[in-house]
Order: C-alpha cells, then sequence, then structure tokens
C-alpha cells in the first residue's frame, strides 16, 4: 500500500485535474489527468486511476473521440465507486449531445439524474436540458433547469448564472423572449467560466438568431456563430464545430475566408482528431500498435481503431505510407 502522504498528493492530483477541466484548462487538465494516471496506475492506487479516466473520458467527449471516451468510461461504469460512475455517465451523455444523439443523450442523463446520483451530477442538468429541447421533450428538462437554477443562485459565480440563463432561454415558451436571455447570459459569460460553454451559448444562441424574425436576424447569428467557432476549433471540439459550419450554410454563408486558421485545417495534422493525431505520429516513427497503446493508456485495439479512421482522412492505404507525411 502506498504511503498516505503519496494517496493523498494523488488525490489533490485528481481533483486539480477536474478542476482545470470545470475552469476551461484542457491543456492543463490533459497533462495532469495524464501524469496522474500513470502514478496511479504504477502503484496500483486503482480508484484514482478509474477518478483521473474520467477527467480524459470528458475531454474525450468534447473532442467527438467516441473509442478513446468508451474505454476510459468501462471500469467506471462497472466497478467504479460512485463520484466517477457519475462523471462516466456524464461524459457519455455529452459525447451523445455532441454527436447529434439527442435522444440517447436524454436518456443517458435522465437516469442519472432521477436517482440518489443527482447530487453530485449537477454539473450534467444544462446538458440534459438541451438534449430535452433537441428532442422536441422540453417538459423532460423543466426540473433540471429550475434545479440547475437554484443551484447557480447559491453559489453565485457569473459562469454558473450564464449557463441556468441559457437553459432558461432554451426552454422560453415566447419565441420573443430567449434573444433578451441569451444576451444577459453573454454577458455573464464574459465575467469567467469556460470558453466551452460559452461558445455553446453562442451557438445556440447564433440558432435562435437565425430562425428569429428580426431584421438582421441572420447578420448577427452569423457573428455569434464565428465566435463559437473559433473557440470549437482551438479546443479541438470537432463535433460542435461542425455543428457550427452546418449552421452558418444555414443562416446563407457559403464559404469563409482564407485565414490562418483555414489553412491549418487544410494541412494534415489538422485532419485528425487530437487522439488520431497522437497514434499516427507514434506510428509514423515505427511503433506498434501495442507500444503505442503503453504511452498513451489506450488498448491496442484502440490503437488500431484510430488508425482506421485516420487513413482516409490521409489519403493512405497502410501503415507504410506514414513516414513520407509531413504530421507537424
Amino acid at each position: 500500500m502506498a504511503p498516505a502522504g503519496r494517496g493523498c498528493g494523488r488525490r489533490r492530483r485528481g481533483r486539480r485535474s477536474r478542476t482545470d477541466l470545470l475552469l476551461g484548462r484542457h491543456r492543463d487538465a490533459l497533462t495532469g489527468a495524464t501524469e496522474g494516471l500513470r502514478i496511479a496506475a504504477d502503484t496500483g492506487q486503482r480508484r484514482i486511476r478509474v477518478y483521473l479516466e474520467t477527467v480524459l473520458a470528458q475531454l474525450a467527449a468534447i473532442q467527438g473521440d467516441e473509442a478513446r471516451c468508451a474505454e476510459l468510461t468501462e471500469e467506471a461504469l462497472v466497478r467504479g465507486v460512485l463520484p466517477s460512475r457519475v462523471h462516466a455517465v456524464a461524459a457519455r451523455g455529452l459525447l451523445d449531445l455532441g454527436l447529434g444523439r439527442y435522444e440517447s443523450a436524454l436518456e443517458r442523463l435522465a437516469d442519472l439524474v432521477a436517482g440518489p446520483t443527482r447530487q453530485g451530477a449537477i454539473a450534467a442538468l444544462p446538458d440534459l436540458v438541451e438534449a430535452a429541447v433537441r428532442s422536441d421533450r422540453p417538459e423532460r428538462a423543466r426540473d433540471a433547469a429550475d434545479w440547475y437554477a437554484a443551484w447557480a443562485a447559491q453559489v453565485r459565480q457569473p459562469w454558473a448564472e450564464a449557463i441556468a440563463l441559457r437553459c432558461t432561454a432554451l426552454l422560453a415558451s415566447d419565441a420573443d423572449s430567449g434573444g433578451g436571455v441569451f444576451e444577459r447570459a453573454l454577458e455573464l459569460h464574459r465575467e469567467g467560466g469556460t470558453p466551452f460553454e460559452r461558445a455553446r451559448t453562442e451557438l445556440l444562441y447564433g440558432e435562435w438568431l437565425r430562425r428569429s424574425r428580426r431584421r438582421n436576424g441572420r447578420n448577427d447569428a452569423r457573428a455569434r456563430l464565428h465566435s463559437a467557432l473559433e473557440a470549437f476549433e482551438r479546443l479541438g471540439a470537432e463535433p460542435w464545430a461542425a455543428r457550427v459550419r452546418t449552421e452558418l450554410r444555414a443562416a446563407g454563408e457559403s464559404g469563409r475566408g482564407r485565414g490562418a486558421d483555414d489553412q491549418a485545417r487544410d494541412d494534415l495534422a489538422a485532419r485528425l482528431t487530437p487522439q488520431e493525431l497522437q497514434v499516427v505520429r507514434l506510428a509514423a516513427v515505427g511503433l506498434s500498435n501495442r507500444e503505442i497503446g503503453a504511452q498513451l493508456f489506450l488498448s491496442p485495439r484502440t490503437v488500431g481503431y484510430h488508425l482506421y479512421k485516420a487513413y482516409p482522412k490521409l489519403g493512405v492505404a497502410a501503415r507504410g505510407e506514414l513516414p513520407r507525411l509531413d504530421l507537424s
């Protein structure tokens, strides 16, 4: 058994990684959780390891990496303690939401908040609200929205109040009343919170503006959507960025100006998800699937899946073609 001091240090690392994630410091969360996971695995601290896996699962969910998210949540769902199970379900629910599987997200998250796990599932309530509204089941969202609003009023943090207002705007019965609520939410987002949550509010507001009958609704929508797209692309949140691009096309925009970000997306490396890029780079220097998995805490099967997904994006048919590509 590890000394108590080391165990406390690993628990602090776990809490720090979760805090970094909640505050939008995704790179710090990834670095801290990955290092903590390695140490926990080496010292046999299963509970801490599983908890840290759920931090990485949340990041994978944001990026739309389904295989990675599933792998990182499997043990938490089967044998994890309550906090880890809650975080695992929330990660899978967020993944479903980002990929447009709204019914699946709704059922998964509704089960999570219906029982004794509800108190620990506060962060998942806004996801449930959005999933319910997009599934045309707003009645299933009202209780969650009210509960989150009450919690936000207690914690009195601008970012929490902003998300609560986003939920209110989504459920507004008056088609014209949502705009002012969205505007107030964005004002609060500017006082603090995560770029990911602010971008989600901008996306939803942009969708609302496009559908509204305001005189300049489409122009206003495009401004919000471009801001959301920049944030999602910077965070590697590809499913969410794809939703914004679809909405921009619906708002009448046929293409974007050619800037540095657009050129970067034309580069080979930018065609891949962050996880695919890591795997492909290691495969390009000759590592086997097992060796890559050992470095990235993936199974050889998942490594193979990432390569399978990456090959057509890169225009190659086999592993031997990877060394000739510029993956910088």
